[in-house]
């Protein structure tokens, strides 16, 4: 049997639509900086290192889109191996409309924080909190925040001792 509770993949039309609108924009700023470049020197420099980084992100959403992201019994984990936290570091799931969280996402809030990571359009951890979502599809994440949920109170009602009726 699979240790697998739930898997979340990129949707394709969200990362083509992504790496397009970093690209564009990317292309926009080198295209500024050197076709119509303003007057002070300061300026260009900017625009173009700024199209550079945007090009840079591109590139690293593009190679982090290719990972997914699976739930299983112990934890978060992603199809190149990181962990993201494991089961029993994980204090609750937010996934409100007021939450701070990704696009079609959720956060997952941790008992203690961990190290800065980011994977372009997939995943943040900053802290105690993990931003999951993005370019992802809007179904597998909420399935698998509910998944995600309802494994946390499960774990939660086993660690709680059960009262006895004393009669």
């Amino acid at each position: 049997m699979s240790d697998e509770l739930a898997v979340l993949h990129v949707s394709a039309p969200r990362r083509i639509f992504a790496l397009g609108v970093l690209m564009m924009l990317a292309l926009l700023l080198l295209l500024v900086a050197l076709v119509q470049p303003p007057e002070d020197l300061v300026w260009r420099g900017f625009l173009a290192v700024l199209g550079l980084a945007t090009l840079v992100l591109g590139e690293a959403m593009r190679r982090a889109t290719t990972c997914a992201l699976r739930l299983t019994r112990a934890g978060l984990v992603d199809s190149a191996g990181r962990e993201l936290a494991r089961l029993d570091e994980i204090l609750r799931v937010e996934r409100g409309a007021f939450a701070l969280k990704p696009s079609n996402g959720f956060t997952v809030l941790l008992k203690a924080g961990r190290p800065l990571a980011w994977v372009p359009g997939i995943w943040w951890r900053i802290g105690r909190r993990i931003g999951v979502g993005g370019v992802t599809s809007a179904f597998e994440a909420r399935a698998m925040a509910d998944i995600l949920a309802t494994v946390l109170i499960e774990r939660d009602r086993a660690e709680t001792p059960q009262e006895t009726d004393g009669r």
